[in-house]
């Protein structure tokens, strides 16, 4: 069986039967054909901001879940040295509200991703007393620049079959239509919840963009809870190969590793998940990133109460499933160790093939952006 994790977070155009892929895109480049990508000068008009990942040349992958919409933003930031790229901001929340004309409480960042190919980082956030949404980039020479939405170019897809906007005993639904997003080899894949009765789903659509979507609904076994779910949506994931074959790896709230295969979604057939860890309950996974280091392959997950997991994802493919309560918070399956000196850490990414970009909480409202060596 031949396992492969593909490198980086929400990326990347990759060619499926390749082994580990570093974080730049493989096909000719057609940056002088602006319309291959079906993206039009207009006005995007935000209603919030949720989970971001990069495409191919510069495209920018934004939902907005309160639309369940994702737009797909031509960027043109092409070039750049990201492996000479070390960024390092103390207030990085006061920076941003001045570049916002908000206060530095009134920052809230959604989600940050690093570029592949320039080493610029990218802010989804929200700003002001009226949380009024916001892109930001943050040059490799260390500049905020706010993004204009006005006259952008760009395209989206709006997702008929998305929860309805109400609050529930577990919040409003219509906040998780999308949990998250990866480029893959000339689709998007996107977690999150449906209108259906069995709401947790995985979506997948071509891009360029067409009218046409796919969405089934999974389960897996949750050992924390010691019993079989259709419902929690994944929190955040990564895509990786084996034999051949596309599959998610996806962490959920309370805290399982679970496996899932990609194979049927065009075909509607439901997925049952592998579940490979439980990481611990009362915790939720927060951002994931894959990367190598001597060799060997390695998955770094931020979490919401038990830190920064470093899990090694040689022989993952292997792992027998969780199939009997985890009791007591506990802990099984795929081993992992918890990085002590990655404290605080809400967001992070891939900035190049050795570090790290991570925002660390120091504060209620107050956060530092830091490059860090990857462990």
């Amino acid at each position: 069986m031949r396992f492969s994790i593909l490198s980086g977070r929400r990326v990347l155009a990759v060619a499926l039967a390749a082994a580990v892929v570093a974080m730049s895109f493989a096909a000719p480049t057609r940056a002088a054909d602006e319309d291959y990508w079906g993206l039009e000068p207009g006005k995007v008009e935000l209603k919030s901001v949720g989970p971001m990942a990069f495409g191919p040349e510069g495209v920018l992958f934004v939902s907005d879940t309160t639309a369940a919409t994702i737009y797909a933003i031509g960027t043109d930031d092409t070039k750049g040295e990201p492996a000479k790229v070390s960024l390092n901001i103390a207030d990085l929340n006061a920076k941003l509200a001045a570049a916002l004309e908000a206060k530095p409480d009134q920052i809230r960042v959604a989600d940050m991703v690093a570029n592949p190919d320039s080493g610029n980082v990218y802010f989804g956030l929200t700003a002001g007393t009226d949380n009024k949404p916001a892109l930001v980039r943050l040059t490799a020479a260390g500049k905020l620049e706010p993004i204009s939405l006005t006259n952008v170019k760009h395209s989206k897809i709006a997702f008929t079959d998305a929860p309805e906007s109400k609050e529930g005993r577990r919040g409003n639904p219509r906040d998780s239509s999308i949990t998250d997003l990866a480029y893959l080899d000339g689709r998007l894949i996107v977690s999150g919840l449906t209108s259906a009765e069995s709401p947790a789903a995985v979506r997948e659509m071509d891009f360029p963009f067409t009218d046409k979507t796919f969405a089934v609904n999974f389960e897996f076994y949750h050992a924390a809870h010691g019993r079989s779910e259709d419902y929690a949506p994944a929190r955040t994931f990564v895509p990786f190969i084996i034999d051949g074959k596309p599959e998610l790896l996806a962490g959920f709230t309370c805290t399982p590793l679970v496996r899932f295969p990609l194979d049927g979604v065009r075909k509607g057939e439901k997925i049952t998940g592998t579940t490979v860890a439980e990481l611990g309950n009362r915790n939720q996974p927060l951002d994931m990133i894959t990367y190598k280091k001597a060799g060997k392959g390695y998955l770094l997950m931020s979490n919401s109460a038990r830190g920064v997991m470093k899990i090694p994802t040689e022989g993952i493919e292997k792992q027998d499933a969780l199939k009997e309560p985890v009791k007591g918070g506990g802990t099984a399956g795929q081993n992992f160790e918890t990085i002590k000196d990655w404290q605080g850490v809400t967001q992070l990414d891939k900035l190049n093939e050795t570090h790290a970009i991570v925002l660390i909480k120091t504060g209620e409202a107050a956060f530092d952006l830091k490059t860090m060596e990857l462990p």
